[in-house]
């Protein structure tokens, strides 16, 4: 593949949520020349906010700003809290079931942010994640309480933070010439289709340019001397 997107998200992080319609446009558009994959950045305590009440007023300014036409739930938090793993890590351990999609991860995200069901409980994560990617549920949820998945998950949020960027969701482009581009809290469409365009265009122009080159060698130094 050319171009490889990889989108770093916690589940239920608002700011993916938002961006779920940009990251389902991008996977349209450019289906068969871009290769996409999302991996799993666990929020931690520096980014959570402390209070419901706080929690509220982010989701006023950020529902505001992306003209949400509703209001996110804040029931899921739990002041003290250091992290939500469950969720991620179900939806990780759906992966390994065979449902590579974004299915899971959306009912669960869906279930937290809209439906105020509580989807860090293993048995309600894996009971939600069964429904959305049609597992069975017993399986699902004994995948994701083995040690491998949690590894996994937190080995990719080491990933992200070796990326030295704070926000989710977070996107790496990857170009086949060694190209990258790195968007971090970026919700909309237009900075990342510029990207791509832009990165497939050089693609292309260096690959014409390699075939010029080979056809036509530089002259050796004995020659131009």
């Amino acid at each position: 593949m050319q171009l490889k997107i990889t989108y770093y998200l916690d589940v239920a992080s608002s700011w993916c949520f938002l961006a779920e319609p940009a990251w389902a446009a991008l996977k349209d558009h450019y289906a068969g020349r871009v290769d996409f994959d999302w991996k799993i950045a666990l929020m931690d305590a520096a980014g959570l906010p402390t209070s419901r009440e706080q929690l509220a007023w982010f989701y006023r300014r950020s529902g505001t700003i992306m003209r949400l036409p509703f209001m996110l739930n804040t029931e899921w938090l739990q002041p003290g809290a250091a992290e939500y793993p469950v969720r991620n890590i179900v939806a990780e351990a759906a992966r390994d079931l065979g449902v590579t999609d974004d299915r899971v991860r959306l009912a669960l995200a869906t279930a937290v942010l809209r439906e105020v069901k509580p989807a860090d409980e293993w048995q309600v994560a894996a009971e939600i994640g069964a429904q959305a990617g049609e597992l069975d549920q017993t399986k699902l949820r004994a995948r994701a309480r083995s040690p491998e998945i949690e590894g996994r998950v937190r080995a990719s949020t080491a990933e992200f933070h070796a990326l030295k960027v704070t926000q989710r969701p977070t996107f790496v482009i990857d170009s086949e010439i060694g190209d990258r581009a790195v968007f971090s809290g970026f919700a909309r469409l237009p900075p990342l289709v510029a990207a791509l365009d832009a990165m497939l265009e050089d693609i292309t122009v260096t690959k014409a340019m390699t075939r010029i080159s080979a056809s036509r060698p530089p002259p050796s130094l004995e020659t131009v001397s």
